[in-house]
């Protein structure tokens, strides 16, 4: 299952790597203006068009178009790796006992593998049986799969290509503060000085030195300090939101 908008340039990685293993693909589309539905069609999928209800509510109104009991659940820029796939089907033959699955995602950074720091093993819980789990967490971000029942853990990677260049990276900084944004309003969230000052500075020694980040080379020094920096944008938003007032006459 994928929820994608605007992604043709993805899927043909995404769908051929689980093509052929899989007895039902479904892509939800919502608001797509590139060859997405064309691109899906190729590799077999069933293509359906939802609209935008947030992160959390579309996938679940997704899920919803699947006819069997356990379901995959993608994002048009993660691949199923070989040894991911050898791991989900020897899985089946043991599965009964099992709500769901959770596996490590890997970024490709740069130039290479991500293997540290806050971004691994990043644990994702995308294996399910429908029946027994539904997409929870925030409306707005954060969406996770939440499973009444047994969780497998297997040792196989789902690639993560979510950031083909450094400079689309600095791009969902601001976006993401935007999500941040909203969600705190929407708990009654205020700033806090503490908070920002404090935070920044603690993910970065958290992604670089107890997550061992400088073992990824020059980008995971990037990585840690980026990840800094977007605490930081996004409690001065929260300050922004609190504080902004137009200048006197």
């Amino acid at each position: 299952m994928v929820v994608a908008r605007n992604e043709a340039h993805n899927l043909p990685r995404c769908l051929g790597s689980v093509r052929g293993w899989v007895d039902q693909i479904v892509v939800a589309l919502n608001d797509t203006t590139d060859p997405s539905e064309a691109v899906a069609r190729q590799f077999g999928a069933e293509v359906h068009q939802l609209s935008w209800q947030g992160y959390r509510d579309t996938k679940n109104a997704a899920v919803a178009l699947a006819r069997h009991p356990w379901v995959l659940a993608l994002d048009a820029d993660e691949e199923v790796s070989p040894a991911l796939r050898e791991d989900i089907r020897r899985f089946f033959g043991d599965a009964d006992q099992y709500s769901g699955a959770r596996f490590p995602r890997k970024v490709w950074f740069i130039d290479r593998w991500i293997t540290h720091g806050d971004w691994y093993p990043d644990y994702c819980l995308r294996l399910f049986r429908r029946d027994r789990a539904r997409w929870g967490g925030d409306a707005f971000v954060h969406e996770k799969v939440e499973c009444d029942g047994e969780v497998a853990t297997l040792r196989g990677d789902l690639h993560h290509f979510s950031f083909p260049s450094l400079s689309s990276h600095v791009a969902k900084i601001n976006p993401f503060a935007d999500l941040f944004l909203r969600q705190q309003k929407a708990r009654g969230g205020r700033f806090s000085l503490a908070a920002a000052v404090f935070r920044p500075g603690w993910r970065f020694f958290r992604a670089y030195v107890l997550r061992r980040g400088f073992l990824d080379g020059y980008p995971g020094f990037y990585i840690a300090c980026a990840t800094a920096f977007g605490a930081l944008v996004r409690y001065s938003r929260l300050f922004e939101a609190d504080h902004r007032r137009e200048p006197d006459a």
